[in-house]
């Protein structure tokens, strides 16, 4: 998505049958009313005019077939007015396959007018258990029409209330309710009014808004495999993809506190320890292990020897520009400088590919095992039979560590149908935007590429995908509890220490952030949203 150009849209061809018409909105600049036209053979025909449903072509910008804008708009009376003028006549009486509405011919078997009316008035009697004297067949069908045009009618009226609320959020809930249902009509006349509304350099709800926007798209259009495609954004080089990482990183504090609190963790555990292990599931650039070091280095009695794995990831090496050697180096260094004796192993694979032999254990040191917002990415047993989430779980249990931290996002995108997980990440998401929001100015020239390369993937990848192509499943911290129960692990509760430190540190930080403690696990959270849960486990 380049914030120069207008989104476009490519869009799904859909054939509809005709006796799907009547449940959809009636067409633009028409009456509701249908009318008679003389026949050749002198009988009457009905022809309404409904939209060529036949090759209606939703959000189809750029697609090269003719008379493919489907946007619509309302009239000031409320009714749809489409940029496209479709009819389709509904000739019943002579279509090819509809003999049975013919007139009756001489060469029926009953003759006699008089006698096929007292046997259809028999059966009916029959059937129903009344005398069809009594009911006015003609009445009854022109109240059903009326009613379909009644709930067609207020359909509308709805739709253009709505619209006239300019409530982002009401809009992009009805869209994402309307792609469920399948409501192809509803979707595109919401989605040409969602991209006027949407903004990528607006007020927060706007921001975000263009990316759930997009993830709908992308998930009408079948294309969430294609994430990057669906976000329509050139991939930054990697110097650029990590200096947004660490814009984010200082603009909102969710990183530092999750780390801070790890690392208090951790220091917590190994404060008797002369030999440490600490095995990062995701270390990315290494960030956090910096403030660690530097504080190990003035343990009294001297500080222990360090040996850190770090296990990779994809997007981490690519915004390294390299190989977990880059991380290897900084840290070393920082070591060296810090008269600390350091080691660095190396496990260049994915979480899912992680085995025991992976991790280098050696006898007498003690473990830390650190699982900072990694373990979401991890299929479950919802995914994948082989459930890597409560393996890696396991797996840690089997090392008999000292500490197992856990810091990981407050939603629930995980198993929620997808509604309720729609609507959960347009209030966890609307809570950050509008924190960066607070941090760093709207005209700010690097923020729209901080909230694109840093957020909105996730944001696509969690409404447009299903299956094992959504990674981003995040769960609350009762969920994760279990887990960590089931594994054999005991919950350990951060010290007082640990939250004093991370009060110091928002008191540079707006004051909407907030910091709550409950039964040992930190929330840190945005007015009354929790966003990140911090908590230690042991043995």
């Amino acid at each position: 998505m380049q914030t120069s150009q207008k989104h476009k849209i490519t869009g799904k061809c859909i054939d509809w049958p005709v006796q799907e018409l009547e449940s959809y909105c009636w067409p633009p600049n028409q009456s509701l009313e249908p009318y008679q036209s003389g026949s050749d053979d002198g009988s009457n025909s009905v022809q309404h005019s409904v939209p060529n449903l036949e090759r209606y072509c939703t959000l189809d910008s750029s697609s090269s077939m003719q008379n493919s804008s489907s946007t619509a708009s309302f009239s000031p009376d409320g009714s749809p007015v489409s940029q496209q003028n479709y009819t389709y006549p509904l000739d019943l009486h002579h279509s090819p396959e509809n003999t049975c509405a013919s007139p009756i011919s001489g060469s029926c078997v009953i003759d006699n007018e008089n006698d096929l009316g007292l046997m259809i008035r028999q059966l009916e009697t029959a059937m129903l258990g009344i005398d069809s004297g009594d009911l006015d067949l003609h009445a009854i069908a022109a109240s059903g029409r009326a009613t379909k045009v009644s709930v067609e009618a207020e359909r509308w009226k709805y739709m253009k209330e709505m619209i006239a609320r300019g409530d982002l959020k009401e809009l992009l809930c009805t869209c994402a309710k309307a792609i469920e249902s399948n409501d192809m009509y509803m979707t595109d006349c919401l989605i040409a009014q969602l991209r006027q509304m949407v903004s990528v350099s607006g007020e927060p709800m706007q921001r975000l808004g263009a990316y759930l926007l997009e993830g709908l798209v992308a998930r009408l259009a079948s294309s969430g495999s294609s994430i990057y495609k669906a976000l329509r954004c050139k991939e930054p080089a990697s110097p650029e993809l990590l200096s947004y990482m660490h814009i984010l990183y200082e603009i909102c504090p969710y990183f530092k506190f999750g780390y801070i609190s790890a690392n208090g963790a951790i220091a917590e555990a190994m404060k008797e320890e002369s030999r440490v292990h600490i095995i990062d599931f995701q270390i990315a650039q290494g960030s956090q292990w910096l403030t660690l070091i530097n504080a190990l280095a003035g343990r009294s009695g001297g500080p222990p020897s360090i040996r850190i794995t770090g296990i990779d990831d994809p997007t981490s090496a690519f915004a390294r520009g390299g190989g977990l050697e880059i991380v290897g180096q900084r840290l070393r260094k920082l070591a060296e400088s810090c008269k600390v004796p350091f080691e660095f192993h190396a496990a260049a694979i994915s979480g899912t590919e992680v085995q025991l032999e992976n991790l280098g254990i050696q006898p007498g040191e003690a473990i830390a095992v650190n699982f900072a917002m990694m373990l979401h990415h991890m299929p479950d047993e919802s995914v994948d039979t082989q459930n890597h989430r409560d393996r890696l779980l396991r797996l840690a249990k089997s090392l008999s560590p000292k500490v197992v931290t856990l810091v990981e996002h407050e939603a629930n995108t995980n198993t929620a149908p997808f509604i309720p997980r729609f609507l959960e990440t347009m209030g966890y998401f609307s809570s950050i935007f509008e924190s960066i929001d607070v941090s760093l100015p709207r005209e700010h020239k690097e923020r729209i590429n901080v909230e694109q390369h840093c957020l909105a993937r996730e944001i696509v990848n969690i409404i447009a995908c299903e299956g094992q192509e959504r990674v981003e499943r995040y769960e609350l911290f009762g969920k994760w509890r279990s887990r960590f129960i089931m594994a054999g692990f005991t919950p350990s509760p951060l010290s007082p220490f640990v939250n004093a430190t991370i009060k110091t540190l928002l008191q540079s930080y707006c004051d909407k952030y907030t910091l709550e403690e409950r039964d040992g696990v930190l929330y840190l959270g945005w007015m009354d949203r929790a966003i990140i849960a911090s908590c230690a486990w042991r043995c």
